[in-house]
């Protein structure tokens, strides 16, 4: 939730699953409604989550892009995410994974 905070602070839409109202979603549940909001997850589930892209992409579905996350600190995560965004236009990460 920190770095929803730190992100919200810097002017960035963020929605964790508990504001989202998720708590308890599977994956896909997740994923879609990113995808129907128009956010890219931030995930630290790395395993499932390139699984369930792969899904996608097999399907001929299609996502907001997932961002995968290395378990460190907030200010860390932060810092590698802010790169991603300076990177990267919201447009070019849909169905895109990208690692953090």
């Amino acid at each position: 939730m920190l770095v929803a905070d730190l992100l919200r602070v810097r002017g960035f839409v963020a929605v964790t699953t508990q504001q989202a109202g998720n708590l308890g979603a599977s994956d896909r549940a997740q994923l879609d409604y990113a995808t129907g909001q128009q956010l890219t997850l931030i995930t630290h589930n790395r395993a499932d989550f390139e699984l369930l892209a792969q899904e996608y992409f097999l399907s001929g579905a299609e996502h907001s892009g997932v961002v995968i996350a290395a378990r460190r600190t907030p200010m860390d995560i932060l810092k590698r995410l802010l790169r991603v965004i300076d990177s990267i236009a919201r447009d070019e990460m849909r169905n895109q994974i990208v690692y953090i």
